[in-house]
C-alpha cells in the first residue's frame, strides 16, 4: 500500500500575461502549497477507484473524466486507487490537479515513468506534482523552483460557491497584463506580504463580478485580522495571511459559524534537505 498526500496548491499571486493561439492563456503565478490536502492510497490491482471525505459527493468513483483515473490511463498504471477527499470540489486551489500528481507520484514508487507533459492533465498538475514552491508560467509548464518560503499562518474559507473558470476567463479586462516583478529572497513573513502587496489575483475582480460571495469572504477575512486576504486560482476559495496560529485559529473558527468551509493551516513542509 502507498498512501500519497494531495496537498491544497494556493496561487499567491497570479498575473494574466498572453493568450496563445489555441485559446491557452498564459500566466505567471507564485504558488505554494498548505499543510492540508487529499489523501490517495495506491495498493496493486486493476484500475479501479473509491473515494470517500467530507467532499466526496461531488465527485463520481465511475467518471471517466475523474482526473485520479486520467493520470493513470496515462503511464499505463494499474492499481486499486482510493481518494480521500477533504478538499472542497473545483474550489481554485488544485484538488483534481493535486489528486491526479499524487496518483502520478504514487504510481512512480511502484515503478511506472512520470509522463513527460502532465500538464496534458491540466495546467496545474505538473506545480503539484513538483510539490515546491515556485514560479508558475506558460500555460503551467513551465517550472521554477524557489527557496523554501517562510513559514505563514493561512486561513482558507470556501463559500460553497462554483466559479466556472472558462467564465472568469471571458469576463477578463485584459489578457496581456505585465508579468510578476522580480521574486527577491524572503528572510520571513513580513517580508513576503509585503512583496504580495505589490501584486494580485487578476482572476479576482472577474470572479467577484460572477460571485459577489467572494467579496464578502474577503472582507470578512480582513475584518478577522487578516494581514492579506486574496483569492486564489479561479476561486472560490480565498486565503488570509495571520500573524501567528492562535489567530488564524480564532479567526477560522467564527468564520466557519457563517457557514463556509473555513481551516486553519500552515505551509507544508518543505521536502527538500535543509
Amino acid at each position: 500500500m502507498i498512501v500519497e498526500p494531495a496537498p491544497a496548491k494556493l496561487n499567491l499571486a497570479l498575473h494574466v500575461t498572453g493568450r496563445r493561439a489555441d485559446g491557452y492563456h498564459l500566466l505567471d503565478s507564485l504558488v505554494c502549497f498548505a499543510a492540508i490536502g487529499d489523501r490517495v492510497t495506491l495498493t496493486p490491482g486493476p484500475l479501479t477507484l473509491t473515494i470517500d471525505g467530507p467532499f466526496a459527493a461531488g465527485l463520481a468513483e465511475v467518471d471517466a473524466d475523474n482526473l485520479c483515473l486520467r493520470a493513470a490511463r496515462l503511464v499505463g498504471g494499474q492499481a486499486a486507487l482510493h481518494l480521500h477527499k477533504a478538499l472542497p470540489v473545483a474550489s481554485g486551489i488544485g484538488g483534481g490537479s493535486a489528486d491526479a500528481a499524487a496518483v502520478l507520484r504514487g504510481l512512480a514508487r511502484m515503478g511506472h515513468p512520470l509522463p513527460e507533459r502532465s500538464e496534458r492533465l491540466g495546467a496545474d498538475v505538473p506545480v503539484c506534482l513538483m510539490g515546491l514552491p515556485a514560479r508558475m508560467q506558460g500555460i503551467g509548464e513551465v517550472l521554477t523552483p524557489l527557496p523554501a518560503l517562510p513559514p505563514l499562518h493561512l486561513v482558507l474559507v470556501n463559500p460553497g460557491v462554483a466559479v466556472p473558470t472558462p467564465a472568469i476567463f471571458a469576463r477578463l479586462d485584459r489578457r496581456d497584463g505585465p508579468p510578476l516583478p522580480p521574486l527577491p529572497a524572503f528572510p520571513d513573513a513580513p517580508a513576503l506580504i509585503g512583496w504580495l502587496r505589490t501584486v494580485r489575483n487578476d482572476l479576482q475582480p472577474p470572479a467577484i463580478a460572477l460571485a459577489p460571495v467572494i467579496a464578502d469572504v474577503l472582507q470578512a477575512l480582513e475584518a478577522s485580522g487578516a494581514q492579506l486576504a486574496r483569492m486564489s486560482g479561479s476561486g472560490a476559495t480565498c486565503f488570509g495571511l495571520f500573524p501567528d496560529a492562535s489567530r488564524a485559529a480564532a479567526a477560522a473558527a467564527a468564520l466557519a459559524r457563517s457557514g463556509w468551509w473555513a481551516v486553519a493551516t500552515e505551509l507544508a513542509p518543505d521536502p527538500r534537505p535543509r
